[in-house]
């Protein structure tokens, strides 16, 4: 049965599609997850497969099937859409560009991608870059009510990072606006861990409560469409990101019932981004979700379970070929934060974000 939370609110998680795009259908429903977010590509990489995946049809079937919505697609890690370099901005363009034509034939609503980093050109500078990134993404892509949304999501602060308050949020929506982008294709993603990392101290009703009425006067919180529930190993206002198990981190379970269960959150669907996903996990940080959300309290973790790491559903789905598409060779650059991901897949991948998903 599908995990909804208590007042009919969509909870999922993000999962790999490497072993097989049905049986990834097939392992959302089984662990009951009700909206799902996957990788359409490598990650890390910046070409793009030509071909759909041959298991697509049979992938948007079973999810229909199952009543798994919406999907989303997370963006490449690569993509920084903020930064000043010429190269850089447009490879990060194409990509986001390609990410929303999979996310149009995947049947996927949304398109989760980072706000990225202003790599010290500040802000103002950054979310003029974002809304030329976004305005010309959206010229190239399908519109109409079904189309896919770019949801930008919030930093954590390291690294130059773009968007860490509401405030920040909006002067990139501001942006986006006043380059007459048609702003109802555009929404907003809270990642729980990056708000911490930021300052925000979701262990207090007040100040959840005081982020979302900013947000809804500046922004509107109609756009406020994902939330990331990540617990997080970091320290508050550490702008660090690392992400923990559902009520076993610094945030705990108060704080992420506050968000759960906020009733101007209503409307957004949840999303988990927890480690060991692929080792049975992505079920047992479900149930805890659910069972934060209800009140009853928390089995105690195993203590291999802090030991994992958090795979974070790199692998793309096989391609529609009979060989997948090799990954072309990226910039010799760091991206946005300019430090290596936990979990980075190799060392041939020189161009990893540390940005977190």
């Amino acid at each position: 049965m599908a995990a909804m939370l208590p007042d009919g609110r969509r909870l999922g998680a993000h999962l790999p599609l490497g072993n097989g795009m049905v049986k990834a259908a097939e392992r959302a429903h089984a662990i009951g997850a009700s909206a799902l977010q996957v990788f359409a590509d490598n990650p890390t990489a910046w070409r793009r497969r030509n071909d759909p995946p041959r298991e697509l049809v049979d992938f948007r079937s079973r999810l229909a099937e199952y009543d798994i919505s919406p999907l989303a697609i997370h963006a490449a890690y690569l993509i920084n859409l903020a930064g000043p370099e010429k190269d850089f901005f447009e490879r990060s363009v194409s990509v986001l560009t390609a990410e929303m034509s999979a996310a149009e034939a995947y049947g996927a609503g949304f398109v989760n991608v980072h706000a990225g980093s202003h790599r010290g050109a500040g802000i103002p500078a950054g979310a003029e870059r974002i809304a030329e990134a976004v305005a010309r993404t959206l010229a190239e892509s399908r519109g109409g009510p079904d189309a896919p949304r770019i949801v930008l999501e919030n930093s954590a602060g390291g690294g130059f990072g773009m968007g860490t308050t509401a405030e920040e949020l909006a002067i990139i929506f501001d942006a986006i606006g006043a380059r007459g982008v048609d702003v109802d294709r555009v929404a907003f993603c809270f990642d729980a861990a990056h708000l911490w990392g930021a300052g925000y101290d979701l262990r207090r009703p007040g100040v959840v409560d005081g982020l979302l009425s900013t947000f809804d006067r500046l922004i509107g919180l109609d756009r406020l469409v994902m939330i990331h529930l990540n617990d997080t190993k970091s320290e508050l206002g550490s702008r660090t990101d690392r992400h923990e198990h559902v009520g076993a981190g610094q945030i705990g379970p108060g704080g992420l019932r506050t968000l759960l269960c906020h009733p101007r959150l209503a409307r957004a669907v949840y999303i988990l981004e927890t480690p060991g996903m692929e080792a049975g996990y992505d079920a047992i940080n479900l149930r805890r979700a659910i069972d934060i959300a209800v009140g009853r309290p928390l089995p105690e973790l195993p203590p291999e379970a802090f030991l994992l790491r958090r795979e974070r559903g790199r692998i793309a789905p096989p391609s529609g070929t009979d060989r997948a598409t090799r990954p072309s060779r990226s910039p010799r650059r760091t991206s946005a934060a300019g430090r290596k991901p936990a979990g980075a897949p190799s060392k041939r991948s020189k161009a990893s974000s540390s940005r977190r998903v």
